[in-house]
């Protein structure tokens, strides 16, 4: 008989926050917590926050909409999500999602299967409880771009 996982609970300022290019991600569960299966993230996506269209080639990507307003872009496609919304980006998928308004939105980001959180907190930097991440600098984009192909991310950065 095997021994059952762990029953894993996290309070509204529990879990490791990173900021990541301008966002804040709080790790609600990761593949640490759930065998691999998935990774659920709380993001908070500040007015002008989200990353460039990318690809992902291990894990599908689901977002929940909980507060704000967030665009969605896949292909030619726009999806404007505001609280409710629900979106699921199957792998090989180029998509990037942006908060074009003028205040904070916040969704939760499910990844399937998990890993994927573990390039946000190589690529980030952990913050206390209440802090705000710095503007994205050229140091942070370089370190996500360096190391993106381990984690299967292709970014499809404009080119100027």
């Amino acid at each position: 008989m095997s021994v059952p996982e762990p029953v894993v609970v996290k309070g509204t300022s529990e879990g490791k926050r990173i900021g990541i290019v301008g966002d804040i991600y709080r790790f609600l569960a990761t593949g640490e917590d759930t065998s691999g299966q998935y990774a659920l993230i709380e993001a908070v996506v500040l007015p002008g926050g989200g990353p460039p269209p990318h690809t992902h080639l291990r894990e599908d990507e689901s977002f929940y909409v909980v507060e704000g307003e967030v665009t969605f872009y896949s292909g030619e496609d726009r999806i404007v999500g505001k609280p409710g919304t629900f979106i699921h980006m199957p792998r090989d998928n180029q998509h990037s999602f942006n908060n074009e308004s003028d205040q904070p939105a916040k969704m939760l980001i499910s990844l399937m299967p998990a890993g994927l959180e573990e390039m946000f907190i190589e690529g980030g930097r952990e913050l206390a409880e209440g802090e705000l991440p710095d503007k994205p600098s050229e140091e942070e984009i370089e370190r996500l771009l360096k190391i993106a192909d381990r984690y299967g991310i292709e970014y499809n950065l404009p080119t100027h």
